[in-house]
């Protein structure tokens, strides 16, 4: 079998050959860290959580980064709302989106790096694009200079037009070109900045990928991916940076892109009011299934989040453990050959997640139809295999069934409120607070709070 993903670069479906069999890179784009995760952030982490573990099947070594954005104007403004440093509003969801993905059996990337620890790699490239004709400083802003790079818009496909309407950037009176986008540009004193050339600035957002894919993985990586509403103008950037910085050399051989999450039938946005953080989620539903839905879809089309569909995995989920359950008393052995070759068949063609689950459903009832001891081991083996490749149906069933009805998933609970009301006394909005404080004692919660954080305990 060969796996076989969508380069939107390309635009087709092609096989996935790596520079090196023996050490593939893969990066993918991470949060800006000045909120708590949403489910649109959480579906690309799943994906490519997925694709991960795929890869590490097939091959010798997989180095997989994925980074947290912690220089960010949106951060900026979260610190300044909070009046605390920049470090404490970037540290604090930092850590809470590592429990929230972790609750999503989401495994940890091999490197996480950070803007924040790669400024000089990212000052010594926009030296480098300078000195080599593609960016110039002015009025304290280095910019990009895009008529200087002729493949321009080949990932995204736009025109110059669209790509001056859709690119997010001023049109200042300093640019040489309407399109030209900014590498580094000034801070004020009130604001995080580090010294440079052009005087004292942080960098603009698109370099910093260049920067830290170059430091942590090489000139020329296998496959990046990210959400589809990062093409452009973030990847047509990086590749812009990428490419020129290293005079022509190939930037990176596989571009693979997930599509947006709506939420019954809306898209996403707090002017709506439909913003789905994943730690409230974790409070109706396991983790697991929360998973399971955000698997539900193929990973390059929309994916509707709504109540129901998350009811529905949470069955599908308590199908394929009641079978593993009634499996018990078969013996733990190594998957036979053959029996997950339809599994991995859709798996490897474009990461069909409908296809796979599809065939996850027809091995759980075939093992329900297995008659012999040496079936039932085998179809138990196999349903366990695929879920490690899916990263589901790892937990005992016992547990399963025990904790999405019963004192489990009340402590998650509380603890999660717990974590909400520290979070609130942080940015000093005492009155969200105060009103989870008074929701936790009408359960019966008592919540101290001490010097190394806050503790629950159960009064009544």
């Amino acid at each position: 079998m060969t796996l076989r993903l969508t380069n939107t670069l390309k635009r087709t479906k092609e096989p996935f050959v790596p520079a090196n069999a023996d050490s593939v890179t893969m990066y993918v784009c991470g949060p800006t860290v000045y909120n708590f995760a949403h489910i649109g952030n959480a579906r690309p982490a799943v994906v490519f959580d997925v694709l991960y573990r795929l890869l590490k099947r097939r091959y010798g070594r997989v180095v997989y980064a994925r980074n947290f954005t912690d220089v960010d104007d949106k951060i900026n403004a979260a610190a300044k709302e909070a009046d605390q440093p920049i470090s404490t509003v970037t540290e604090r969801y930092i850590k809470a989106y590592h429990a929230d993905m972790a609750a999503l059996g989401v495994l940890k990337p091999d490197l996480e790096p950070r803007v924040t620890e790669h400024i000089p790699e990212i000052i010594g490239m926009v030296e480098r694009l300078i000195a080599l004709g593609h960016a110039y400083a002015v009025e304290g802003h280095v910019l990009f200079h895009v008529p200087s790079f002729s493949a321009y818009g080949a990932l995204s496909g736009r025109n110059r037009d669209e790509m001056i309407a859709g690119s997010r950037v001023e049109v200042a009176p300093y640019k040489r070109d309407p399109a030209d986008f900014v590498l580094w540009k000034p801070s004020t004193a009130d604001l995080p900045g580090w010294e440079s050339p052009w005087g004292r600035g942080r960098p603009g957002w698109h370099i910093e990928c260049s920067a830290m894919i170059e430091r942590r993985l090489g000139k020329t990586i296998d496959i990046h991916g990210g959400g589809q509403d990062l093409i452009f103008p973030h990847h047509e950037n990086e590749i812009a940076q990428g490419t020129c910085a290293h005079d022509g050399e190939l930037y990176c051989r596989y571009w693979v892109h997930n599509g947006f999450v709506t939420v019954d039938g809306r898209k996403m946005s707090k002017s709506l009011g439909n913003v789905l953080l994943v730690r409230d989620l974790l409070e109706q539903a396991p983790g697991e299934a929360i998973r399971f839905a955000l698997l539900g879809a193929h990973y390059r089309q929309p994916l509707d989040w709504s109540a129901d569909g998350l009811a529905q995995a949470k069955r599908g989920l308590d199908r394929l453990y009641g079978t593993l359950r009634n499996l018990g008393d078969a013996p733990d052995i190594v998957c036979p050959p053959g029996l997950l070759d339809g599994f991995e068949a859709a798996l490897e063609d474009d990461l069909s997640f409908p296809g796979a689950i599809a065939e996850l459903f027809q091995l759980a009832k075939a093992a329900r139809q297995a008659t012999t001891m040496a079936d039932r081991a085998a179809y138990k083996a196999a349903l366990r295999e695929a879920g490690v490749l899916l990263g589901l149906l790892q937990a005992d069933p016992t547990r399963w069934f025990g904790q999405t009805s019963g004192e489990d998933r009340e402590m998650t609970r509380v603890q999660h409120l717990v974590e909400a009301r520290q979070a609130a006394r942080s940015a000093r909005d005492y009155a969200t607070a105060d009103r989870i404080r008074d929701e936790l004692a009408a359960s019966g919660i008592t919540v101290e709070d001490r010097a190394d954080g806050s503790v629950w305990l159960r009064t009544a």
